[in-house]
């Protein structure tokens, strides 16, 4: 039995409404998993490993729903495109580099550091479509620490050449060797379906894919309703379909039962597909930073909230300019002002409570029990040093948490923990 615990200003959400802050409090871990915040420490903890970090914060470990790996390199690049235009002059070339298994390493190798230095505890990953590159990534995710999901992307039409596998059959064969071949392999890191987005993957592919989802009960992630145009060609490739989330539901693609899955953006669900998205459980990962760079719009994650649907957070690397899910928090919060502004007056802009529950348990909920400090959850945290952003003013816990959200970097993370062991940030 493993036991330590953590001291300092403890911050968690049980809901999206309410943020419970417990100041000058013990955090207690026991194999892996939170017993619990208390304000003495019971007289059956006293011999345990305490490790005090006087006047930090201490919140969960940040969940990052949707980030590209091969992508990292370039963040911050061609910023001035939209999405599809993007596509084809920025992600495809570089992605297809991918194939080249040194180039990989230089390019994987930097993002695991850097995610291992943020403060993202939880990510789910897209890979290229490369086997061996996917394999590669997913060790050196593993060497990190960090619980992540890696996918090996599938896409076999509507692609350049040098970016697209042969037929859906040659795709469905690379999916299944990399399956096979990463089995029993890892602790931190597990496999995630991945089919780029419907248009790049044809009918055929689709079918496949689901037939190894069905085989495997594994997870699924792609885009939905992310760019207008996308959404009119989505129309044109599968004109039978009643909406974009219809053309993955027709493939048992979209959530239900024993397919988790997760969808990136959904900046234009109507009414039809977002019934749908709550009907099948499906995440919406949103990721408001991608959605301005790219021209794509604001999504209207107030009404999703409204009817209960499942929203995290995603940093979209490199759509997004930036990994961090503290950005992405700040953004998430700019982004629903000028909706409820430009959009619609009924939809009151997000809180900070919001966000920090969509950074947290609500798309950690995606893993399980994961991102709150309630008893039972799987231990993920980091504690947060912000006395180096200097102010004259008195601060509470709160206004130091949402101070931290938009002017944070690497630099304000003291200690990192996920599903129990500590992470060795240097």
């Amino acid at each position: 039995m493993k036991r330590f615990v953590l001291k300092g200003h403890i911050c968690y959400s049980e809901n999206a409404e309410r943020m419970t802050i417990c100041e000058n409090s013990y955090l207690l871990c026991e194999d892996g998993h939170c017993c619990g915040v208390t304000k003495q420490l019971p007289k059956d903890w006293q011999s345990a490993e305490i490790k005090d970090y006087g006047d930090c914060l201490i919140i969960p470990g940040l969940v990052d729903l949707h980030m590209h790996a091969p992508q990292y390199g370039f963040c911050g690049m061609g910023m001035d495109k939209e999405l599809l235009e993007w596509l084809e002059h920025q992600v495809f070339p570089e992605e297809a580099k991918y194939a080249d298994l040194e180039y990989a390493r230089k390019g994987y190798t930097i993002f695991a550091d850097h995610m291992k230095k943020g403060a993202t505890t939880r990510a789910c990953i897209f890979s290229s479509l490369h086997v061996p590159a996917t394999e590669l990534l997913m060790e050196l995710m593993e060497e990190t620490g960090l619980q992540v999901m890696v996918g090996k992307v599938n896409m076999d039409r509507n692609s350049p050449d040098i970016l697209r596998e042969e037929d859906a059959e040659a795709s469905e064969k690379a999916t299944r060797l990399w399956l096979s071949q990463i089995e029993g392999k890892f602790k931190n890191v597990r496999p995630i379906l991945t089919p780029r987005f419907i248009p790049s993957c044809s009918d055929a592919l689709m079918e496949r894919l689901s037939l190894i989802q069905k085989e495997t009960g594994l997870p699924v992630q792609s885009h939905l309703s992310e760019n207008p145009g996308e959404i009119e060609w989505v129309k044109s490739l599968c004109p039978w379909s009643e909406c974009y989330g219809d053309a993955y539901d027709h493939f048992d693609m979209f959530g239900g039962e024993n397919c988790r899955t997760i969808m990136a953006h959904c900046v234009y669900s109507g009414e039809q597909e977002m019934a749908l998205l709550k009907e099948k459980g499906v995440w919406i990962a949103h990721c408001p930073l991608s959605n301005e760079n790219l021209a794509s719009g604001i999504a209207p994650i107030r009404e999703f909230l409204e009817k209960g649907l499942k929203v995290g957070l995603g940093t979209d690397v490199s759509g997004g300019s930036s990994d961090s899910i503290f950005k992405v928090m700040a953004d998430a919060v700019q982004a629903s002002k000028m909706y409820w502004r430009l959009v619609d007056h009924t939809k009151k802009p997000l809180t900070l409570e919001e966000v920090f529950y969509m950074a947290t348990k609500g798309g950690g909920s995606f893993f399980g029990k994961v991102g709150s400090f309630e008893e039972g959850y799987e231990f993920d945290a980091v504690v947060l040093d912000d006395s180096a952003l200097k102010t004259p003013m008195q601060l509470t816990v709160r206004q130091r948490l949402e101070r931290l959200c938009y002017l944070s970097d690497d630099r304000q993370i003291a200690a990192k923990f996920a599903a129990g062991e500590e992470i060795i940030l240097h």
